[in-house]
């Protein structure tokens, strides 16, 4: 995705609720939904992250509670709530039905429906809040007060407990439930399409403008298609820039990076952000905005990089692993790019929590000098979305202290999250899929349930979204310019 598109020994039998016989029997005829809670079962003994926010005891009969929704579900829509609430109760954001990994067939009947609100949107505290209509009948900063004689909060609670995070990071389901016009498949869009339809293919709306006059009005739900039209990125070639770059009348540039998902780019971003980083001799300083991007590559390692005078090294984070080889039973089900993902514990240390310890080395992250070291103060802008890469590059700014956050606290969560590597979990009966990450990321000692704050905490106000003020932008570039 392009925004927001990565056990106790004991446990694990607990966990299975099945022996391992009669677990191999239901696999060998796998054609029943009890066999797909068989194999949801089983892969998610690999989860590192299970009984991170959770004792076994509890998620255990959560998955009683969805063995029994999931084989009683009338349809494939029951079937993909009841798996989408298992997983957003393990409180892991890379933890999900993933949107873009369904079959074609699954992603047709299940996300592309004509539900959707027809403007993008964002929430300030508990008010929905037009950010723009593309087809110019609600003014910017219209606040919505009310969706088909429901209140828009209202919904958005009824919605939180589907919608992936780290840990107790509302913030983050939050910020999921908004629509901006840069994801292709809106997470706001697939909920409120499967648990609140309109009535008839039409929303009923109670708006206040931001004049203050109140009106009803009655808009046209609409589908996938349409909504993609009215993306606020246009799509760009393989070989084009996927970020922009503008040296603003103060003389501090500012860096847009939406994401940071450039494996299938033939672009070269590394000669590209080069060439810019080092025409800043003479500038007041760099804002790097990250706002709208959830993570992918480690792309801001190459600007750390430009930061530090010697070889530098992240706070320690131990990677922990669930499993030394996969069940050769499960191995047909679990869909990956990279097969050395099933025996990623074969060289791990046993610890005596059931976990593995991942060998030292495996993908550690060391980030030495490279290029021009930049010859201005920076300013990394942050909020909710920002929940995997773009998380732990958060994290490494403050930890090398050569730069400064602005905006509103981090998604992901200090406690660590999970990701790395990753299998796609095909359950063959539902057809449907979930992302299962199996690298755990855990800090050392106690830390708080919670993202990272900012050293300037400053969000947008409905009038600010009237206006089309950016006063997260504005601020930081303010504190560049004076020095």
């Amino acid at each position: 995705m392009r925004r927001r598109t990565f056990l106790k020994a004991g446990g694990a039998a607990a966990l299975g609720g099945l022996s391992a016989r009669s677990w191999a029997a239901d696999l060998t005829s796998p054609g029943d939904l009890a066999g797909d809670v068989a194999i949801l079962r089983q892969a998610l003994t690999l989860h590192p992250g299970l009984y991170r926010y959770q004792s076994p005891q509890a998620f255990e009969a959560r998955l009683q509670r969805f063995g029994a929704a999931f084989t009683a579900a009338p349809d494939l829509t029951g079937r993909y709530l009841a798996l989408t609430r298992l997983t957003a109760a393990i409180r892991c954001g890379h933890s999900y039905g993933n949107f873009f990994n369904q079959k074609k067939a699954v992603a047709a009947e299940l996300f592309d429906r004509r539900t959707r609100l027809p403007f993008h949107f964002v929430w300030i505290d508990r008010a929905m809040v037009v950010s723009s209509d593309p087809a110019g009948g609600l003014p910017r900063g219209t606040r919505i007060l009310a969706v088909n004689g429901q209140d828009p909060a209202v919904l958005r609670d009824r919605l939180l407990p589907l919608i992936r995070s780290d840990g107790h990071n509302d913030a983050k389901r939050i910020s999921l439930l908004e629509v901006r016009g840069d994801d292709r498949i809106e997470t706001f869009d697939v909920f409120q399409g499967l648990v609140a339809p309109p009535a008839g293919g039409e929303h009923r709306l109670m708006v206040e403008e931001p004049g203050g006059r109140r009106r009803e009005v009655r808009l046209p739900a609409i589908g996938l298609a349409a909504r993609q039209a009215t993306m606020t990125e246009a799509a760009v070639k393989p070989d084009q820039p996927l970020w922009q770059w503008a040296m603003r009348p103060d003389g501090v540039a500012v860096l847009t990076m939406p994401g940071w998902a450039i494996w299938d780019s033939k672009w070269d971003w590394k000669g590209w952000l080069g060439e810019r980083l080092d025409s800043l001799p003479g500038a007041k300083g760099l804002i790097v905005d990250l706002r709208d991007n959830e993570g992918g590559a480690d792309c801001g390692d190459f600007i750390l990089a430009r930061l530090i005078d010697r070889p530098w090294t992240p706070p320690a984070l131990h990677q922990r692993l669930r499993f030394r080889r996969t069940p050769a039973a499960l191995d047909p089900y679990l869909d990956t790019w990279d097969d050395s993902f099933r025996t990623l514990g074969e060289k791990a240390t046993p610890l005596s929590d059931g976990f593995f310890l991942r060998p030292a080395g495996e993908d550690a992250l060391s980030i030495a000098p490279a290029g021009k070291r930049l010859p201005v103060k920076v300013a990394v802008l942050t909020g909710p979305v920002n929940s995997s890469a773009t998380f732990q590059f958060a994290l490494n700014m403050r930890a090398i202290g050569e730069g400064k956050l602005y905006g509103r606290p981090t998604g992901g969560n200090l406690r660590g999250i999970n990701g790395g590597c990753f299998f796609f979990v095909r359950l063959p009966a539902s057809g449907l899929e979930f992302d299962l990450p199996l690298v755990g990321y855990y800090p050392e000692g106690s830390q708080p349930d919670a993202g990272l704050a900012p050293d300037v905490a400053l969000a947008p106000t409905i009038a600010d979204i009237a206006a089309g003020r950016d006063p997260v932008l504005e601020r930081a570039a303010a504190d560049l310019a004076r020095g």
